[in-house]
């Protein structure tokens, strides 16, 4: 099985079109009643909610990518840290 890394900004976004999704099946089946206007509060807000999540995920990896790598020993050389 092939792994790729988990974006959980698309999770999010994900969730709260299938929320809408929801409202709208029930409403169609009869189950509830839900108003017209209750989707696009849900999708917005979602898609903000998800591109907040993005950010701060992206972040976080550039953040541990960068402590990962260790300290930059170039910086502050005029040349910047380039070989040759």
């Amino acid at each position: 099985m092939l792994l790729h890394e988990f974006q959980p900004g698309k999770l999010v976004a994900g969730a709260c079109l299938v929320g809408a999704a929801v409202a709208y099946a029930g409403d169609a089946d009869g189950l509830w009643e839900t108003p017209w206007f209750v989707a696009v509060p849900v999708v917005v807000g979602g898609l903000c909610l998800a591109g907040a999540v993005g950010a701060v995920d992206r972040t976080v990896r550039r953040r541990r990518t960068r402590a990962a790598r260790g300290p930059d020993l170039g910086e502050g050389r005029p040349d910047g840290g380039r070989p040759g």
